[in-house]
């Protein structure tokens, strides 16, 4: 499973300055940060001229840039992506995913609650809510909310999503999705496919130290 932790709230609540710390901070406890933030209007990260936009401008569906640094994947869609979907881009070893936005989606959400800026309590009535970061602690607003956490406190909240949501074990484990939305699955068939999956590739040439294994069916 991905661990992941979806970051909410009212326009310029402060999402974005709470993001950035709680990556550096947790950057330097020496995890592995993949941010996805959620944009209602559409937008545009390739400039006129460059040769990626000159391949979308002919008719590319994806563009994909490569370097020795970085990549970078432009491709259009004819819907929006779930989050799940996006989730299969990322990298394996990523550690957690941190959301801005999403709060229609079921994952685990902190809202950035501020008095003077939040018009609204997004999350009053959503189960998945786990925490708030406000600016008052006795706000009205939030006084059923468990865990409540200053905006400034960086720290602690630091600390409260390593402690709940960064898995420190290491274990065999597999994820299955289908039609790019994520399946549950109980422990016997998780082993039950761990162990079928890895009997027939480890024996093929190439694969015997295999550490991650990548298994994609299109069903006819």
């Amino acid at each position: 499973m991905y661990n992941i932790i979806s970051i909410v709230g009212t326009s310029d609540s402060g999402k974005t300055t709470l993001i950035e710390k709680l990556v550096t901070l947790l950057t330097k406890k020496g995890y592995k940060i993949a941010t996805i933030k959620h944009d209602a209007h559409s937008f545009d990260i390739d400039r006129e001229g460059k040769d990626s936009y000159r391949h979308k401008q002919a008719g590319a569906k994806t563009v994909i840039i490569s370097s020795s640094e970085k990549i970078a994947m432009i491709s259009s869609v004819s819907k929006e992506p779930t989050l799940e979907e996006l989730m299969l881009l990322l990298p394996d070893d990523i550690d957690i995913i941190i959301t801005e936005g999403y709060k229609r989606s079921n994952k685990p959400k902190i809202e950035v609650f501020r008095t003077s800026h939040s018009r609204d309590f997004l999350c009053k009535d959503d189960n998945t809510l786990v925490a708030v970061a406000t600016d008052d602690l006795n706000a009205s607003e939030i006084e059923n909310v468990n865990n409540k956490f200053l905006l400034d406190n960086i720290e602690d909240i630091a600390v409260f999503i390593e402690t709940n949501f960064i898995k420190k074990e290491n274990k065999d484990d597999i994820i299955l999705f289908i039609n790019g939305k994520q399946i549950h699955l109980n422990e016997f068939v998780k082993n039950t496919l761990i162990l079928t999956i890895n009997a027939l590739v480890k024996p093929l040439k190439g694969a015997s130290n295999a550490k991650n294994i990548w298994l994609k069916i299109r069903n006819k």
